[in-house]
């Protein structure tokens, strides 16, 4: 059983997408204007809206150290880097009309800009039912239903129950440099087939393909997270808008560390070569009854 999450972390099947992420200077202003986004987003009928914290807004609204560490940036193997652009506030809206997106996205900016600014405006889309630019499913394995909430919640019985840690990460990538790969070539980059996202044999996958630095085990056991990245762009820059949640912050590290070769075992995410992130953020999104209890 969990405390009620904020519902729009869950709901699929969403065609358009709209991540505003936002610098707070007024901590004292901030609550109500928190406040009147997520009313404005309470009463919107085609869009879902999920309001997400960094570290410093959560310890003005929460009132004392809560336990989340900012992102910080990744000097990885081979070139790699991952840059840490940690921000104040996330607003995450989706549903299935662009112009229902745009509506709520303006109702929230509207409320939120005599204290905060908006630093990141990322407007998504589906690609080619449910693929990434690069032409291969993405999520295939990601946890459904009951599954999902395990992944993606805090259990109810412990500190801050329903919420869920998030990581935000915004992919320009080179498809240029890509789609000079074969097929054959392409699939052992990702490790899955790309017609039908069949993941390959264990024997012929190779070690540094994503999903074998993206899916990794502790203790026995998984650590999954559920993400909820969307494309977006246009012709001159393209992209994936990574954005996933999980129980725990850990898991978010230990991924990182893998696919940019900082884990220790000589091995980093081949696709990271075709694929460069310019930001990342940590947040961490409330129950219900939590955010409601901040903002009172």
């Amino acid at each position: 059983m969990y405390a009620n999450p904020q519902s729009g972390i869950f709901a699929e099947n969403s065609q358009f997408y709209l991540a505003l992420e936002y610098r707070c200077a007024n901590m004292e202003k901030v609550r109500p204007a928190i406040a009147a986004a997520r009313a404005a987003a309470g009463k919107a009928a085609e869009a879902q809206c999920v309001f997400a914290f960094g570290g410093a807004l959560l310890r003005a609204l929460a009132g004392s150290d809560f336990p989340m560490q900012d992102f910080t940036p990744i000097s990885g193997a081979a070139g790699l880097s991952a840059p840490a652009t940690q921000r104040d506030l996330l607003v995450w809206i989706h549903g299935p009309r662009a112009d229902a997106n745009f509506d709520l996205g303006l109702g929230v900016h509207n409320a939120l800009r005599q204290c905060c600014e908006l630093a990141l405006e990322v407007a998504g889309f589906n690609y080619r039912e449910n693929r990434d630019m690069t032409g291969f499913i993405d999520g295939t394995a990601n946890p459904q239903q009951q599954e999902a909430r395990d992944a993606a919640l805090i259990p109810e019985g412990t500190p801050n129950a329903g919420g869920s840690y998030v990581l935000s990460q915004k992919f320009v990538h080179d498809l240029a440099a890509f789609n000079k790969l074969s097929d054959q070539e392409q699939e052992k980059v990702i490790g899955r087939s790309k017609a039908d996202s069949t993941e390959m044999d264990a024997t012929l996958k190779p070690k540094d393909a994503h999903i074998a630095r993206a899916e990794i085990t502790e203790n026995g056991a998984e650590l999954k997270i559920y993400r909820r990245s969307f494309p977006y762009g246009g012709v001159a820059e393209h992209g994936l808008y990574f954005l996933a949640f999980a129980c725990d912050q850990h898991r978010f590290d230990a991924i990182l560390k893998n696919m940019y070769g900082v884990s220790g075992d000589g091995l980093h995410d081949r696709l990271m070569h075709f694929t460069h992130s310019q930001t990342g953020s940590y947040w961490f999104a409330p129950s219900q009854e939590t955010l409601h209890g901040w903002l009172r």
